[in-house]
């Protein structure tokens, strides 16, 4: 069996920044092992799987180690290869997920495409040790959301400057690690450490943004805000805080078109 696979790089206008997702429109479901060999085969931080139903496609998104419950960066490359290489005529992408619900993808001017995700709830906590200890610096503040912890600094040089241990990272109980401070060109600057998933630190992480967003939508009291993920690649954003629901827009490229063998 043949399977079309694309691949994406999100959050970015260029091949070769943002965040790489491989993309796979299926007719049905295949078996979860299978999907799980395929994405650790990919070897990029997400791959997302796709299924048309109806009026909307159901989403599911892997890393090389594991299933995950929501994944921005793969969703807007879902998105993008609808929009460019399927027959969607709509504006609008319905998505559902198993793990997080309802989601959509809206194609706006000059090549946006804007993701709407659940808030994610936080709470502040008090600085943990062991948190600090793998980051490498103790921050301002931080919190724990459903999958993740955050921490906040500063400044950009701060966030910059981390060299984490991503051993000691891989020993916490948590998806990931954000770190986050106000930025010097944009509202908000951001890095992402996941190594227990597989990733040390991740490119652009659109899902860490719906921890982000309400934070600095409180912070610097406006709604909406624009916002630079500082790996090594980089990313650009634009967060809208709408209490239960956040907007996070970014545009794609595309790298590869292809096939594999299943």
């Amino acid at each position: 069996m043949r399977q079309k696979i694309y691949q994406i790089d999100a959050f970015t206008n260029k091949t070769f920044g943002g965040n790489p997702a491989a993309v796979c429109i299926l007719d049905t479901w295949l078996e979860p092992e299978l999907m799980q060999k395929i994405a650790e085969e990919n070897n990029l931080a997400e791959t997302a799987f796709a299924v048309k139903k109806e009026d909307l496609y159901e989403l599911r998104w892997f890393t090389p180690e594991l299933e995950v419950d929501l994944c921005g960066h793969a969703t807007l490359a879902t998105a993008f290869v609808l929009f460019h290489f399927y027959d969607q005529k709509e504006n609008t992408i319905r998505f559902f997920s198993p793990r997080s619900g309802a989601l959509t993808v809206t194609k706006g001017n000059n090549g946006w495409l804007t993701l709407d995700f659940p808030t994610d709830q936080t709470v502040a906590i008090k600085n943990l040790e062991a948190l600090d200890e793998a980051i490498g610096k103790s921050p301002i503040k931080t919190f724990k959301g459903k999958t993740d912890y955050m921490m906040v600094y500063k400044s950009q040089e701060d966030i910059e400057n981390l060299k984490p241990n991503f051993h000691l990272l891989d020993q916490l109980d948590c998806r990931g690690v954000i770190v986050t401070a106000p930025g010097e060109e944009v509202d908000f600057v951001s890095r992402f450490f996941a190594p227990k998933c597989g990733i040390p630190e991740d490119p652009v992480t659109g899902s860490a943004h719906t921890t982000l967003s309400p934070y600095w939508a409180a912070a610097l009291d406006k709604t909406k805000m624009t916002a630079k993920q500082l790996s090594k690649r980089g990313g650009d954003l634009v967060c809208e805080y709408l209490g239960d629901r956040v907007k996070i827009s970014g545009k794609g490229a595309l790298y590869l078109t292809g096939e594999i063998e299943i």
